[in-house]
């Protein structure tokens, strides 16, 4: 779990270096096992020698199919070693491409791969593999889509102009201060990835030709699923001249706003996950949650008498400057 306090101060690297291991260690892995097994699974309907280079539509070169298994895995190995070879001796200029290269390069790959079986299916030869066409600009146009996603969502947020200095404030007219943190649960977004993975293998046997092995309901479940939980498992906060704003997941979509005039007041409470009924976002019959670690958390009462819990780090500092923004707005806190 993480919990980053956005403005101000920098927080500190080892729980976001700690997520960033995981996500990264299950999407290598998981990419790994699909490009080997994507050919040796089919191995009953592929020729011994399967073709893996086409000149124009016409393939012209072809490896024996144990080779065209291990082959793109020893290449999706080497990136990943260089990356972590760069991030190793160079991290700063290295840290804001690890993510969209991997996004990148494991979807080319993957897609490339599912490409290959499906053209060498069923087929005697390599010679008389299907011609390549327009999946070649699908999987680039979904490798380039795919990186530019990662960059967004591992883009690091912008820091406020300045953060409230205690937990009561007083702001002078025209005085505009901005409160950021974030907070994300790294188990979570590991689930989130290993069923995207699994969502991804059905996908791509489907797009191998093979869609007699795919069980299209567990494919749906598990994508929704991972979609669920990715939303749920991380939150940014800001609070500003607007009021509140809240984005769940890693690009800050969906999010809930909320306007000073909205907010009765805000504090800081201390739950753990029974009080809070689970992880994650939850409806309870006061208000909604956003629980993702326990401990301390931002509680907003609105006006219409229901609270709004976000568990993020330096909660006690947005409470002061919500109560503040709501009196500038003319509604006392109570």
């Amino acid at each position: 779990m993480k919990d980053e306090a956005a403005a101000g101060e920098p927080a500190p690297d080892r729980p976001v270096r700690r997520t960033a291991l995981w996500g990264a260690g299950v999407w290598i892995l998981g990419v790994t096992a699909l490009l080997v097994a994507l050919p040796l699974t089919a191995r009953d309907r592929l020729p011994e020698q399967v073709a893996t280079h086409w000149s124009g539509s016409r393939p012209d070169g072809s490896m024996p199919l144990t080779a065209a298994a291990l082959f793109p895995a020893v290449v999706w190995l080497l990136v990943a070693a260089g990356l972590a070879t760069a991030l190793r001796f160079r991290p700063g200029p290295a840290r804001g491409a690890a993510a969209p290269v991997l996004a990148a390069t494991g979807v080319l790959l993957s897609g490339a791969q599912a490409s290959v079986v499906r053209a060498n299916l069923d087929r005697a030869r390599w010679q008389d593999a299907a011609p390549m066409g327009v999946e070649v600009l699908l999987i680039a146009l979904a490798a380039g889509l795919a990186g530019v996603l990662a960059w967004l969502a591992t883009r690091p947020a912008a820091d406020g102009p300045a953060r409230p200095g205690g937990p009561v404030l007083e702001l002078r007219a025209g005085e505009r201060l901005v409160w950021l943190s974030r907070a994300s649960n790294h188990w979570m977004q590991v689930v989130a990835a290993l069923m995207g993975l699994l969502t991804a293998a059905g996908l791509l046997l489907a797009a191998a030709g093979r869609t007699e092995s795919v069980d299209w309901a567990s494919v749906v479940l598990f994508g929704l699923g991972a979609l669920a939980l990715l939303l749920c498992s991380s939150v940014r906060v800001r609070v500003g001249d607007d009021g509140l704003h809240v984005g769940f997941g890693p690009f800050g979509l969906p999010a809930r706003h909320l306007a000073p005039e909205d907010i009765a007041s805000a504090r800081v409470g201390r739950l753990n996950a029974r009080q809070a009924g689970g992880w994650g976002f939850r409806v309870f019959r006061g208000g909604t949650s956003v629980f993702l670690r326990s401990g301390e958390c931002l509680v907003v009462r609105t006006r219409r008498g229901t609270d709004f819990v976000i568990s993020v780090d330096d909660a006690e500092r947005g409470a002061a400057l919500l109560n503040a923004l709501v009196e500038r707005a003319g509604a006392p806190t109570g």
